[in-house]
């Protein structure tokens, strides 16, 4: 439901009181004189509230940490729940395949040794990580003693045959990979997931420019896994071959340059088993992650994870950290990314980000925060593995070799590797349900009253865990009004309410002229949609999908309040979203701390009853319908219009172009959602209020068949707490928009306000 915001404004006017002049605020308000653009105003609110705990989160990240320094061996066992937790947050919680089986890739027209010099013999490989997944890549083999064994991965825009020097594009002097094999160290270079479009999408539905990565993350995030804990496990999967029984005991390294650098970095971090990393152009301050890639979006990260912590994690163990130079032109390995690849021909909707070469100042000051984190721990002295690669092995000069297989095809080889991540987040997709059920069993379902008490541990893990909290408003109630609206049956009122410092919520208050003194009546809160503006429900004169339904039910003698809610702005409240989560927070974070303000302020009034406040909304206020009252118990009721759906399923699924893999709004994921909450879930933490679904036949938004299959478990659990006339679903023969014949019933039969009245 895009709107202009100019047009909504004019064709808003129409419906103001005649004179500014004669302003009035409501009585107990102050006037808010100065409203201009509040929608907008409230986006850049949230940001710089946004930009602060983001500053902040570095000296929150301590409380997480208990580090014991009497001992190396003492500290290791300290942080040990810290690197669990990493593991968590970067999803890299996956059932390896044990043992891990290495084998030789070869064709009768490719052989498994694609190249040698005199020192060094390269081979095609490729090494189980998952059930289905592999990892592929190349093996150095040196041909004379074997010092360590290293895993060694550029950019992702490199492949493993131009690090090894037997593919154009690198100069010999960053084919450091050879260099390792050459100083006497096995080397694994694993295919890293690059940033082309090629295979992103489906061509029976619609082809994209999501980057391979953000294409793999964005069905992994709904799961709690990641393309980085993907490539993480591969990394580990290596080391389980390195270290299998039988093998001699030797140093584990792991090096990498830019996204390599973050994999050999975080692997690193969370596998004790690797002795030593190297990492180049990764390390600086992480608090503008949300400027990078999407896929380096880490749910949570910031609060207990930046970059220094992360190396925290590694010690005692040999961290060397190389400065790249900030103009990445001079360092063919430090990648410099403008964003996802153009849009084209139908190929669009890859969320922004950029990478730029770390600066050296702060490469360096990130640097003095660990050394400091971890005292004398702290080493970026190499240790034997890369002592020689990071002295004076930049003077080597290796024969020249070429590829022995000359019709290899790496993009094959990529394809193949995006279609078994994708397939394997599927399977975890398809199977979530019944990890979902036996996440719900201890939920007591005997009678109403034990359910509601049951539920409230659900409760919080889905506000803390998976929408992210915070505090409650810090401050003081202090409501600005302006009337807007004079109509024959009501008058309406642009609120504006403090929540946190910079941040407002504000919406539009419709008072029935007919309230008598003493009175307090029930209260629908009226939720718009996707770019819109309260004014979209509640100015008669407007038509659009909404059919002014908060007006209409002014007009049965409802007070209706309206909420701005701050998914306004195209990309700019996105990146809310992007600022958010590495906190641990998400828009509804913010959205849910508004409405809680809201109700406050609402349950004041003395014309609101305060037991009789129920919520209706439409697409994203129907997303709104599904969080805020499953968190604020205040709500008495709720209903969701042309949004309840097969939730999992359609942030998911590559089939349907309805999904929001083939849209702009990247938004829409929740970091592990999938695992414990689908709308069938979240319905349940409703229950045992009432709920009703609104649903047109011809919406676009998912098909009946989705919502049906959903809403038949929402169904069952109000038929076995014995509530079934309190659960229901109304069809209309249209489509994406309120059609307030069914919901209007529901509301009157459950907030006790006859229709006529």
């Amino acid at each position: 439901m895009s709107r202009r915001a100019f047009t909504v404004l004019l064709v808003a006017m129409s419906g103001l009181v005649a004179s500014e002049s004669r302003a009035q605020s409501l009585p107990g308000t102050s006037l808010w004189d100065n409203r201009g653009d509040a929608a907008s105003a409230m986006v850049a609110g949230i940001h710089r509230f946004a930009d602060r705990e983001l500053a902040a989160s570095v000296t929150r990240r301590q409380a997480h940490w208990k580090r014991d320094f009497r001992s190396p061996e003492a500290y290791s066992l300290s942080v040990a729940p810290n690197r669990e937790r990493f593991l968590q947050r970067i999803g890299a919680v996956g059932t390896r395949v044990s043992p891990v089986e290495l084998s030789y890739v070869s064709t009768p027209d490719s052989p498994a040794k694609v190249a040698e010099d005199a020192k060094v013999s390269i081979y095609a490989v490729r090494w189980s990580v998952y059930p289905g997944v592999d990892a592929e890549g190349l093996l150095l083999e040196p041909k004379g003693a074997i010092k360590a064994n290293v895993i060694a991965m550029p950019d992702c825009a490199i492949t493993p045959e131009q690090f090894v020097g037997i593919a154009p594009g690198l100069p010999q002097s960053a084919q450091k990979a050879r260099r390792f094999a050459r100083e006497g160290c096995r080397v694994l270079v694993p295919t890293l997931i690059d940033r082309s479009d090629e295979f992103s999408g489906n061509l029976k539905v619609r082809m994209t420019n999501l980057t391979h990565r953000e294409w793999i993350y964005r069905q992994a995030y709904e799961t709690g896994r990641h393309i980085i804990g993907y490539e993480v496990d591969e990394v580990r999967a290596a080391v389980d071959w390195f270290t299998r029984p039988g093998q001699p005991k030797l140093p584990v390294g792991v090096a990498g340059a830019g996204e390599g650098g973050l994999i050999a970095f975080y692997a690193a971090a969370a596998d004790p088993r690797i002795d030593e990393a190297l990492v180049e152009s990764y390390f600086e301050p992480r608090e503008s992650v949300w400027a990078e890639p999407i896929y380096r979006n880490v749910w949570g990260l910031l609060e207990e994870f930046g970059d220094a912590e992360i190396a925290s994690l590694i010690a005692p163990r040999a961290l060397i950290i190389e400065d790249s130079p900030a103009d990445s032109q001079e360092n063919p390995l430090a990648p410099a990314v403008a964003g996802p690849p153009p849009a084209r021909n139908g190929r669009a909707d890859a969320a922004s980000g950029r990478i730029r070469a770390p600066k050296r100042e702060a490469v360096e000051s990130e640097t003095k925060r660990w050394k400091e984190l971890i005292e004398d721990l702290a080493t970026n002295q190499p240790g034997s593995i890369f002592a020689r690669s990071h002295d004076d092995l930049k003077d080597d000069r290796s024969e020249s070799i070429t590829d022995a297989r000359p019709q290899f095809d790496s993009r094959a080889r990529m394809k193949r590797l995006v279609n078994q991540l994708s397939e394997y987040t599927q399977a975890l997709i398809r199977t979530s349900e019944l990890r979902r059920y036996a996440y719900w069993e201890k939920a007591d379902t005997s009678t109403p009253e034990r359910y509601s008490k049951a539920i409230e541990p659900y409760r919080r893990a889905f506000h803390e865990e998976l929408i992210g909290a915070f505090p409650k408003a810090s401050e003081p109630l202090k409501a600005r009004t302006i009337q807007l609206f004079d109509e024959p049956k009501w008058t309406g009122y642009a609120v504006e309410l403090p929540v946190w410092p910079d941040v407002v919520a504000s919406g539009i208050l419709l008072l029935p002229k007919d309230l008598k003194p003493g009175e307090r009546r029930p209260v629908v809160v009226c939720q718009h949609g996707l770019e819109g503006r309260p004014e979209d429900l509640v100015n008669p004169k407007l038509k659009n999908v909404y059919n002014a339904f908060g007006a209409q039910l002014a007009d049965r003698g409802y007070i209706v309040y309206a909420p701005q809610n701050p998914y306004i702005g195209n990309d700019g409240f996105r990146l809310l979203q992007r600022k958010l989560n590495p906190l641990k927070r998400a828009l509804f974070s913010v959205i849910v701390g508004q409405h809680e303000r809201t109700l406050e302020w609402l349950s004041s009034l003395p014309q609101v009853d305060p037991q009789r406040i129920a919520f209706y909304g439409l697409s994203y206020g129907g997303k709104t319908a599904m969080r805020v009252p499953s968190i604020l118990t205040q709500y008495c009721l709720s209903i969701c219009s042309g949004d309840f759906n097969e939730w999992v399923v359609k942030n998911t699924n590559l089939d349907r172009s309805y999904s929001y893999m083939f849209t702009i709004e990247y938004d829409m994921y929740e970091f592990g959602l999938a695992e414990r909450f689908n709308y069938a879930e979240m319905a349940a933490l409703i229950a045992p209020r009432p709920f009703q679904v609104e649903r047109g036949h011809k919406d676009g938004v998912a098909p009946d068949e989705w919502i049906g299959y959903e809403f038949a478990k929402v169904k069952r659990l109000y038929d076995t707490l014995g509530l079934a006339d309190l659960v229901d679903i109304t069809y209309f023969n249209a489509g994406h928009q309120i059609d307030g014949k069914g919901t209007f019933a529901f509301l009157a039969k459950h907030l006790n306000w006859p229709d006529g009245r």
